[in-house]
């Protein structure tokens, strides 16, 4: 609920491709440019965010529709799903908080039920959660009419492919993605650029009736609420942005804002494994020893072989690696992902402890072959509540809002090129993020050719954005975070100390900055660093 046998000349011709596709982005309308106009009100109706559950009575819903082209605004139109959370003090209601969870591709709709937000907020806000365009309830992107035929090439894809041959099949299947895309899509692939979710945003506000924005925007939501201040800087009130892109880099050169992504988690991952060693056992399960080396081990190991359990169960490059990213998201994760590695490397280092003459080869605990099974499975690559059963029932949002976006080269060999260099600076990310931009070489409807705002975001909000970043934020760095309270015009940096993608609802403190921020606009003190509630380790009862 989400990448040589060249040289250092192969990688400046993919930064000169991405350069060249950047430059031909369409510039957005400028700020203020059109006047306020009245849009249809949101039908709300009464509704159930858990059918199964009472109905607690405080929750509405409703399909707003917004045009597909805004080029041609009285043309073909296409449906938003949001939620609301009606305010619980109606007579302090200030307005309307919308909500985007990231992506690209994240259901935003049961969002409104959201606990990251206390008390105040809940009092004095309807909180709105929607899914964007072309995202899960509102009229889903789909390459597929089938969910054979997208296994049929979605599986075929390599996460972390190392072979000639595991590459080549990995690009092969990506441009049989693309084409599928291409065949399946409709008009809505050309229309997924975050542009478009920007002006869905101000019709929705339009249409709510707010004459000035509320915005949490979390991850490649943050680009949501970035652009937003861009376009429309007088119509914000109060815009919160937590785990942060660099939009500036994002929209020039997806290839280099890859390589910077695989540099963040490869800082995440130290850092946790710095935490384990200091923890130790058994407060973390893989602190006994020197948590580096037994990591590299292990992956190391991988990059050449499986690790095979003694059930048969086979740990891959691709499902470990997937399984270490996810677990450096939530801090929550990383002390299972701990029992998780130790497990790994129990069944990894019993045949050396035999090898040794200090022991016949042991025989492993069931228990551990369980734990270390977890490995074993990739994780998806974007994570959605499970909606209603259809022939297909994933939609292709990510990509179709990444490759609109992102800048790439055309060619995909260029991108699994840069694989091998990015490997050698991040070990462990390196090659895995080089693969997630190959799609969008092939993407039937590129950001070169789209309609797209390229900045800038230094657009005077009459209240500062509030930016909360991560000191050691996998998936959106530490440095992503410094650079978005830099480009944005009138912005304030609060950090946590944590290995985690965003922050709100993890600290108190952050909590309460959080809630004179949107109910009293008062912009947190600049420079601050805050610690979460919880330690990934905590001391063992």
């Amino acid at each position: 609920m989400s990448r040589f046998t060249g040289t250092v000349l192969a990688v400046t011709s993919a930064l000169a491709l991405v350069a060249g596709s950047a430059a031909a982005a369409v510039a957005a309308p400028a700020p203020g440019a059109a006047a306020e106009a009245k849009v249809a009100a949101v039908d709300w109706k009464p509704c159930n965010p858990d059918p199964s559950q009472p109905d607690p009575k405080i929750y509405d819903c409703a399909v707003y529709q917004v045009p597909l082209d805004y080029d041609h605004p009285k043309g073909e139109t296409t449906g938003i799903a949001m939620m609301r959370r009606r305010a619980g003090d109606p007579a302090k209601r200030i307005g309307s908080l919308f909500l985007n969870p990231g992506g690209p591709g994240g259901s935003g709709y049961l969002w409104a039920t959201t606990a990251r937000f206390g008390k105040d907020v809940q009092d004095r806000f309807d909180l709105v959660g929607f899914d964007p365009r072309g995202v899960a309830r509102s009229n889903p992107l789909k390459c597929f009419t089938t969910d054979e035929e997208a296994a049929g090439v979605n599986d075929r894809m390599i996460g972390v492919p190392v072979t000639r041959a595991e590459i080549a099949q990995t690009i092969d299947a990506t441009e049989d993605y693309s084409d599928a895309c291409s065949r399946n899509a409709g008009p809505l692939i050309e229309h997924m650029s975050t542009i478009n979710v920007v002006r869905d945003l101000d019709r929705m506000r339009r249409a709510v009736g707010d004459s000035k924005l509320n915005f949490a925007g979390f991850s490649y939501g943050t680009l949501i609420g970035a652009t937003y201040a861009g376009m429309y800087p007088d119509k914000v009130r109060a815009l919160i942005v937590d785990g942060n892109v660099d939009p500036n880099l994002r929209m020039h050169n997806g290839v280099e804002y890859d390589r910077q992504r695989a540099t963040g988690f490869e800082v995440a991952l130290t850092e946790f494994l710095k935490r384990c060693q200091t923890a130790g056992a058994p407060r973390c399960a893989f602190g006994e020893g020197d948590t580096r080396a037994k990591f590299d081990a292990l992956r190391d190991h991988l990059r050449t072989s499986p690790l095979t359990l003694p059930d048969g169960t086979q740990v891959t490059l691709s499902s470990f690696t997937s399984q270490v990213a996810s677990s450096l998201y939530a801090q929550r994760l990383q002390a299972p992902l701990a029992v998780s590695l130790q497990a790994a490397y129990q069944v990894f280092n019993a045949p050396a402890v035999a090898a040794q003459g200090l022991a016949a080869a042991p025989a492993v605990d069931p228990a551990v072959v369980e734990n270390a099974k977890v490995l074993a499975k990739t994780v998806p690559n974007a994570l959605r509540e499970a909606l209603p059963e259809t022939p297909y029932s994933a939609d292709d949002s990510y990509y179709g809002v990444n490759c609109q976006d992102k800048p790439y080269p055309s060619n995909p060999w260029t991108l699994a090129n840069l694989a091998k260099p990015w490997e050698k600076e991040s070990p462990t990310f390196g090659r895995y993020q080089a693969f997630d931009g190959p799609t969008c070489a092939s993407w039937p409807a590129p950001a070169r050719d789209a309609e797209r705002f390229t900045g800038p975001w230094n657009g005077k909000t009459a209240a500062p954005v509030m930016v909360i970043g991560n000191l050691y934020d996998p998936a959106t760095n530490y440095g992503f975070a410094q650079r978005m309270q830099r480009q944005l015009g009138n912005a304030v940096l609060v950090s946590v100390d944590v290995v985690e993608h965003c922050a709100v609802g993890r600290s108190k403190e952050l909590g309460k900055l959080v809630t004179d921020y949107l109910v009293n606009q008062k912009a947190p003190a600049p420079g601050q660093l805050l610690k979460p509630d919880a330690e990934a380790f905590p001391p063992v009862a």
